[in-house]
């Protein structure tokens, strides 16, 4: 039986596990070339239209000192989606930093960390 042939990425996070799929894609981080540096985020599949292209939404509180309350807002991160993972809209999932892999896309997909319910 063969081995599949993961890389040690070096990002520590309780949930996340290597893909079970193998892929060829360069830009992959588990079975590709590319390096994961920077940021890690954790936020919930909004789009997954674009063909290996995900648009992943991030909810955050920010205080506003003259009323003295905190305000909700939204931030929506473009993230490269590897061949080897699976994800829907709503799935909450763990991206990392890289170096910029398109004109708007500078995250990548690392895992997914819980799926949504499907009805």
């Amino acid at each position: 039986m063969r081995m599949s042939r993961v890389r040690d990425i070096g990002v520590r996070y309780e949930g996340l596990q290597p893909p079970q799929e193998e892929c060829s894609d360069p830009k992959c981080p588990w079975h590709g070339h590319l390096k994961v540096r920077g940021g890690l985020l954790v936020g919930k599949v909004y789009k997954a239209r674009a063909h290996k292209m995900v648009v992943v939404e991030r909810d955050y509180l920010v205080y506003v000192r003259k009323y003295r309350r905190y305000e909700r807002r939204r931030s929506r991160i473009h993230a490269y989606l590897p061949p080897c993972i699976k994800v829907d809209p709503g799935d909450t999932v763990l991206i990392g930093e890289t170096r910029p892999l398109a004109k708007s896309v500078a995250w990548v997909v690392l895992g997914v960390l819980s799926k949504v319910s499907s009805s």
